[in-house]
């Protein structure tokens, strides 16, 4: 079983801490999502865990062991940092027999990660003539190559197509439970709730969280109910007393913040309250994100203003 552990982490450029003080561990059997503002360090603490680049302080190992001494560093760990890197004028079958070469791999892998990651019938083009979503895949294919105990993939859907972005978010689970070391850094919150398990988000550098999806989502965002009914003055009247503040919409319809379907439902059923709607707004990790690092982004948009008169 290998995890990566980030112990104390702290690197600095010039005047600049890009990571600070960092602490944090991915373990096997889940898929850690690693989230952050742009320029929150998400990008350089992977480069520090590959051996990229040298911490100021701290340690970032892998299983135990820093990268550089990973005795068969491919069939450790896969990574996917910059699915533009390779060189265009080779073909992709080339790129992965060289990277195969060089890990010590058997050549028939090339032909298995070409498969699984649809490109099998583009290997002989060059790389120069593929698409972005094509380049994806195919720097997926490199991180694949070892067969991995441990996958670190920042930003692996973009360019990818609705039905790649279903096979990576499928790949990724499927290394979770098989026991695998999955960490996986990106913007689109979406993807990162429907496939991690583990949250870890940064900010200027520093953690901000660490903790199980659920837990994340229920810290930082608040539940809501919407419902209906004949009878809305009464049940405002009764959930008032229970201590929540209903409020009507134009509609018709109600809405009651801080209250969770199971507690309205049997409220209404035992006033006797007849409800032709009720349901419950699922907690959004692109709400509770934004609420958590709302003063960590490095670069913000103001809210546009109305125009003058003139």
């Amino acid at each position: 079983m290998t995890s990566i552990d980030v112990v104390n982490l702290t690197k600095e450029y010039g005047q600049s801490r890009a990571v600070d003080e960092l602490t944090f561990s991915a373990l096997p059997g889940k898929v850690t999502g690693f989230l952050g503002p742009n320029g929150a360090g998400k990008s350089t603490t992977m480069r520090l865990v590959l051996g990229l680049d040298r911490p100021t302080s701290g340690t970032a190992t892998i299983g135990g062991r820093a990268y550089a001494s990973l005795a068969e560093p491919l069939r450790t760990v896969g990574a996917l940092l910059d699915a533009g890197a390779a060189l265009g004028a080779r073909t992709a079958r080339d790129h992965l027999r060289v990277l195969a070469a060089a890990g010590g791999l058997p050549d028939h892998r090339v032909g298995e990660v070409l498969e699984r990651t649809g490109i099998a019938a583009v290997a002989r083009r060059r790389i120069s003539t593929f698409s972005l979503g094509m380049r994806q895949r195919l720097g997926i294919a490199v991180a694949l190559l070892g067969d991995p105990q441990v996958l670190m993939l920042d930003e692996p859907t973009n360019g990818l197509d609705p039905e790649g972005i279903i096979w990576i978010r499928a790949l990724m689970r499927e290394f979770a439970d098989d026991g695998r070391t999955v960490l996986v850094s990106s913007h689109l919150m979406s993807e990162t709730a429907a496939v991690a398990d583990q949250l870890v988000v940064l900010g200027k550098g520093r953690l901000l969280a660490d903790a199980p999806l659920q837990d994340f989502l229920d810290e930082w965002t608040t539940p809501k109910v919407r419902l209906r009914t004949t009878e809305g003055e009464r049940l405002r009247q009764v959930l008032v007393r229970k201590g929540y503040r209903p409020a009507q919409a134009d509609d018709g319809r109600w809405t009651v913040e801080g209250a969770r379907v199971e507690e309205i439902g049997p409220i209404a059923a035992h006033e006797g309250i007849p409800i032709l709607e009720l349901a419950g707004e699922g907690a959004s990790l692109e709400a509770a994100y934004l609420a958590l690092t709302s003063r960590e982004a490095e670069f913000t948009t103001a809210a546009p203003t109305a125009p003058q008169e003139v």
